[in-house]
């Protein structure tokens, strides 16, 4: 075979995408991991900038997660042991159900669970077709093969990805329907006027807001990341990312009530699935005849347990059936 081919390719290297990979890769699975983004984060990403002489970060997607499944509770034990994660005291609902952060950045799990695996990072799966026992996976770079296929991208991005070669699976994750959100990165030259590390409201313009800078391992100048509400984010889902970004520190100013000192950093990124429904059923989907299955957050819970409940789930229906 060449180089390209993998007995399981796995489309989407997130939560739900490594979790199945890891998994894989222990039972002794030749297995690979595509994904479009330049490094390891998905929804769980870090953003980096030089602000005031000094590289922060910004958690801008994800903000902390929980584990209540003892299984993954243990894998969260381990990051935090091995340095990868650490409890956000602020955030934590009690003693017995805590928050965890990614460290030094949200996207240190992933970047822990990625190390060793076989990952392309900047490769977008474009079509997927078969050619005789196996298929083939076409980026716009290189076409990759594999006999199993596992999508693990949000619902939206599977269905269209799906929509040819599993119509069957592709109904599934064409059945969500995704919230979008807007999430403003703010970075300041002096502390702003909230009481807390975090703001959060159940009405508004601004669902949620964060001094980034506070959490476990961070460093740097006053950093802040604020996340639209699902209807400001829909009202501003095509708006500039400049405007939207001014917009929204407004809101914040208004809804928080803060005389907002002039930002030494501002910029906004758009989730356009930030916030998917969850389905009922089972925590993945596995169809051996074909060889393609589908994992992921929407199928479980929408969280970060979820997606990594998801993935297991998907690895362990390949390594019972395929």
């Amino acid at each position: 075979m060449d180089q390209a081919h993998s007995d399981i390719c796995i489309i989407g290297a997130g939560m739900a995408g490594l979790s199945c990979a890891v998994a894989l890769a222990e039972a002794g699975r030749n297995v690979r991991a595509l994904d479009k983004g330049r490094g390891p984060g998905g929804r769980m990403a870090a953003r980096r900038a030089e602000i005031a002489g000094q590289t922060v970060s910004f958690d801008h997607g994800a903000q902390y997660f929980t584990a209540r499944d003892p299984a993954f509770r243990k894998q969260v034990d381990l990051w935090e042991a091995q340095g990868h994660a650490a409890r956000w005291a602020a955030a934590s609902a009690s003693d017995e159900d805590p928050a965890f952060v990614g460290t030094p950045g949200m996207n240190g799990p992933i970047r822990a669970m990625s190390q060793g695996l076989e990952v392309e990072w900047s490769t977008r799966a474009e079509r997927i077709v078969r050619s005789g026992k196996i298929w083939r996976i076409e980026t716009a770079g290189q076409t990759f093969s594999a006999r199993i296929i596992a999508s693990a991208i949000p619902a939206e991005q599977a269905a269209a990805l799906l929509h040819e070669p599993a119509p069957h699976l592709a109904a599934i994750a064409q059945s969500v329907v995704s919230e979008p959100c807007w999430a403003l990165m703010a970075g300041f030259d002096q502390p702003i006027g909230v009481d807390g590390e975090f703001y959060r409201a159940n009405s508004g313009a601004i669902a949620w807001a964060a001094r980034n800078s506070a959490k476990p391992a961070r460093t740097g100048t006053e950093c802040w990341v604020i996340h639209a509400s699902p209807s400001r984010s829909r009202e501003l889902l095509e708006t500039d990312g400049e405007k939207v970004a001014c917009a929204l520190l407004a809101d914040f100013a208004r809804e928080a009530r803060v005389d907002m000192p002039e930002p030494i950093h501002l910029a906004a990124h758009r989730w356009l699935y930030a916030q998917p429904e969850s389905l009922e059923g089972e925590a993945a989907r596995f169809d051996p005849s074909a060889g393609l299955g589908l994992a992921g957050d929407y199928l479980h819970s929408p969280r970060v347990e979820g997606a990594w409940l998801s993935g297991r789930a998907l690895a362990r229906a390949i390594l019972a059936r395929a």
